[in-house]
């Protein structure tokens, strides 16, 4: 009986200890629950707001990346295979392989047909008889349906004369004939005309040049625009 009395006063300070413990725990738990309770309602508004205009223009510099404009045909780019971009030169090739890309051949900067039309032939004069032979070509790059070409003279033509079925009179100094379809290094446009003068002069004076082309721009006129003095030997003048 001895024995279990003097063990009884230090079981109850280990009794009381493991109460209070058990009591701690349970504060502990339920102050926890509450906070993790108070903390949801509030880190759900602030995050979202926050964090959407923070990190929205902070990751373009961040990851070496910026917005650019959207890039429109205007800006001499076209949509390229796969949905990607390619660039089409000022010159209007595409880099290697001669064939424009996305621009019409033998478009200019401005995307006008280009071509270099080009006429030469020879002239003579021989007791008020006047012969002219007239070659045109076309050295590209774009083709030409229809040209026409003006022929003046400094002194005048006899009237009453038929000329072929491509030309026509615009005055007895001037004569104006299409030269038909020239395409780019393609067959070349030939006229021969057989025309008297007006009385029998020593000379006179033969002009040729370009005077409409389609809509076709030449930047090339010399080749094209001649002005020669035919005197009356019957020999061939050359232009």
């Amino acid at each position: 009986m001895s024995a279990k009395r003097a063990a009884l006063p230090g079981a109850a300070p280990a009794v009381l200890v493991a109460a209070l413990v058990a009591v701690l725990v349970a504060f502990v738990v339920v102050g926890a629950g509450g906070t993790a309770r108070a903390v949801a309602p509030v880190a759900g508004p602030l995050v979202g707001p926050v964090a959407g205009p923070v990190v929205g223009p902070m990751v373009g510099p961040v990851a070496g990346l910026e917005a650019v404009p959207v890039v429109g045909p205007e800006d001499g780019l076209e949509d390229g295979p796969e949905g990607g971009v390619s660039s089409v030169p000022d010159d209007g090739s595409d880099g290697g392989s001669g064939t424009a890309a996305g621009v019409g051949a033998g478009l200019g900067p401005a995307g006008v047909p280009e071509a270099d039309l080009a006429h030469h032939g020879h002239a003579s004069l021989w007791d008020g008889r006047l012969g002219l032979r007239l070659v045109s070509e076309n050295h590209g790059p774009a083709h030409v349906s229809q040209a026409t070409v003006r022929l003046g003279f400094s002194h005048p033509l006899a009237g009453g004369q038929r000329l072929p079925a491509s030309c026509l009179w615009v005055s007895d100094r001037i004569i104006a004939c299409r030269t038909g379809e020239l395409r780019a290094a393609g067959a070349v446009g030939e006229l021969t005309l057989d025309l008297r003068t007006a009385g029998a002069p020593d000379e006179l004076t033969v002009e040729v040049g370009t005077v409409w082309s389609d809509g076709v721009a030449d930047r090339n006129p010399r080749n094209d625009r001649h002005r020669v003095l035919v005197l009356a030997t019957g020999d061939r003048y050359v232009f």
